[in-house]
């Protein structure tokens, strides 16, 4: 049986994951955001980080906190 003690700890886990995740996206987004150019296949992978990096603000805005 699972208690609120450790559904809490994997929610939080799950917490920090999702943040550094969203960290890494950001990290990404500043390194293409930079280059003078983009290739057509690093101007499609822009717009897939900025969609995945919103699905996770999302996720972390449901359980409670802020990437901000």
């Amino acid at each position: 049986m699972i208690t609120d003690r450790e559904s809490g700890g994997t929610q939080e886990s799950n917490f920090e994951a999702l943040l550094q995740q969203h960290r890494e996206y950001e990290q990404r987004l500043e390194e293409l955001t930079n280059k003078p150019w983009l290739t057509p296949e690093e101007e499609l992978e822009e717009k897939r980080i900025k969609k995945l990096k919103l699905r996770i603000k999302d996720q972390i805005a449901r359980l409670g906190g802020s990437t901000s």
